[in-house]
Parts: C-alpha cells; sequence; structure tokens
C-alpha cells in the first residue's frame, strides 16, 4: 500500500470510530433512569380498632404544606389501653392536591419499594407485627397489629421508607418519605 492509501485508510477507521462515538453519547439506553422521588404527604392517619370491637381511634399529623415551611397543624397524642390488641391501618393522604390524593393507594401498588418502620420507645409499652406483604414477601406495614402492654407514657415513630431498587426488609436502604414521633399513653 502507497502512504497515500495508508493516509486514506486510517483516515476512514478514525472517522468511523469518532461517529462510533459520537452515535454512542446519544444512546438512550446508557441515559439512567430518572430517581423515582419521594411522596408529598400531608397526612398520616393511624387507626387502631381493638381486637373485638368496632371501635375505631384515628389518630393524626397533619402538615398541609410538606415537611418544612408552617408548623403542622394537628399533631395528635396517641392513647390506647393497656394490655390490649389492636388492628393498625395507616392511611396517607396528598391535601396539597384537589382532590386528596390517597397516598396509600400509590404505596400499596409499589409495595415493592415502600416500608413502614414502627419504633417504639421505650420497646416494653408495645409490640408491632406486619399484617401485610409485597409480591417478594417482604413486609410493607399499611396493615398490621399492635399489642400493648403495661400502662406507660413513650414515643411512636412511624417511617415510611423509600426503597426503590433496593427493598430488603430493613429499613437501611432508601430514604423517608414519612418520619413522624408521635407521644403515646398505654393506659
Amino acid at each position: 500500500m502507497k502512504a497515500k492509501g495508508i493516509r486514506q485508510w486510517v483516515w476512514v477507521v478514525m472517522l468511523g470510530v469518532a461517529m462510533g462515538l459520537v452515535t454512542g453519547c446519544n444512546d438512550k439506553a446508557d441515559e439512567p433512569e430518572p430517581a423515582d422521588e419521594n411522596e408529598l404527604i400531608t397526612t398520616v392517619n393511624l387507626k387502631f380498632t381493638e381486637s373485638g370491637t368496632t371501635t375505631v381511634q384515628t389518630f393524626s399529623y397533619r402538615d398541609p404544606d410538606g415537611d418544612g415551611g408552617q408548623a403542622p397543624t394537628k399533631f395528635d397524642r396517641i392513647v390506647l389501653k393497656a394490655n390490649k390488641t389492636y388492628d393498625l391501618a395507616v392511611e396517607l393522604l396528598d391535601e396539597s392536591k384537589t382532590p386528596t390524593d390517597d397516598v396509600s393507594k400509590e404505596v400499596a401498588e409499589k409495595s415493592g419499594e415502600h416500608l413502614f418502620v414502627f419504633t417504639l420507645t421505650p420497646a416494653s409499652l408495645a409490640t408491632y407485627s406486619y399484617g401485610d406483604k409485597d409480591a417478594k414477601n417482604l413486609p410493607i406495614g399499611l396493615k398490621g397489629t399492635v399489642k400493648t402492654n403495661a400502662a406507660g407514657t413513650g414515643k411512636l415513630k412511624v417511617q415510611l421508607r423509600h426503597q426503590p431498587n433496593a427493598k430488603d426488609g430493613t429499613p437501611a436502604p432508601g430514604s423517608d418519605d414519612v418520619n413522624v414521633d408521635f407521644d403515646l399513653t398505654v393506659q
């Protein structure tokens, strides 16, 4: 091959490589998917139904503008009877929208990305058991059971962990959609 032919061949190869790099940079398959954002939740309703009764007690946390900004407009103290068992259902709302958005439905639909964590302080006040599971048999927490012990006071921390592509049944991965400390009295 003559020098001129070698130079042309090198230019053709370099042009082909450059075109491959340019089109490779525009390949949408290589772009990361947008992050699955946390839900806006303005209201948390905890509905306790004492076993053997139809009596429902609802305790609420409401922060109409969401996290930050104005202080919550409602923050109930939870009061339960000692040595009783309660069914617990959690309702989540986004009241910044009209009509109000029931975020609980979205959490149920995307249960593989969400985990409620209920932390009692002191732990001797009560125990929580999950009543629902996702498709991978991991807990969700929209439904559960609370069994109170002897009378006392403390806190019930309610966290909704947002765990897209990371849920493993533990609280560690992800971020909080909800993180609220209710005052709790068992009497």
